[in-house]
């Protein structure tokens, strides 16, 4: 457990450049404290106790501004930077590595109970106010812009942005350059 907690102190100090300090970190981060509470309510939901779990992500929710329901599963090292507005939905699923700036939404788009909230996979950044609805994937290593509002699967790799979001750069592909028809300059 206080390796998880060491290795998340680390991640913030390595991805936020004003990180002044260890101390500091583990003090003022919104972002940290959300996630740590989190773990803790989600071990509560996997038990079945939703009560003592809500009643906990209720609480990180009005102390951090970041409210992660207790049944979404959050990988190792997740860093969530000026977290106030962030709203991760009950069945999001974020791999390891994954950092979100604040204003951001998983969302869900349907009141069924079934996954309905999107997976980002590990490496996955995602801008400052952007929203990502649905049971859809972002990609290994995908960026969502700032502002970006996803309702489609993001391929690994790629840069999504705009309202709707569209892929604006995504990694060179042998398997799309094969389709290219590259004319023989050679006379």
């Amino acid at each position: 457990m206080f390796d998880r907690f060491r290795d998340d102190v680390r991640t913030a100090m390595a991805k936020d450049p004003a990180a002044q300090s260890t101390l500091a970190v583990v003090l003022t981060y919104a972002g940290l404290h959300a996630v740590w509470i989190h773990r803790l309510a989600h071990a509560f939901w996997e038990r079945d106790w939703n009560l003592p779990a809500r009643l906990l992500s209720h609480f990180a929710r009005l102390f951090t501004g970041v409210e992660i329901h207790p049944g979404a599963e959050i990988g190792e090292r997740l860093f969530i930077d000026h977290g106030m507005g962030t709203v991760i939905g009950e069945t999001a699923v974020i791999g390891d590595d994954v950092h979100m700036y604040h204003g951001c939404t998983l969302g869900g788009n349907t009141m069924r109970r079934e996954k309905r909230h999107p997976t980002l996979e590990d490496g996955v950044t995602i801008g400052a106010g952007a929203t990502v609805v649905g049971d859809i994937t972002i990609g290994e290593r995908a960026s969502v812009g700032a502002g970006a509002v996803v309702v489609n699967e993001v391929p690994p790799e790629a840069t999504v942005t705009g309202v709707p979001a569209e892929v604006v750069d995504e990694p060179y592909c042998e398997s799309v350059a094969a389709d290219v028809d590259i004319p023989n300059n050679a006379s």
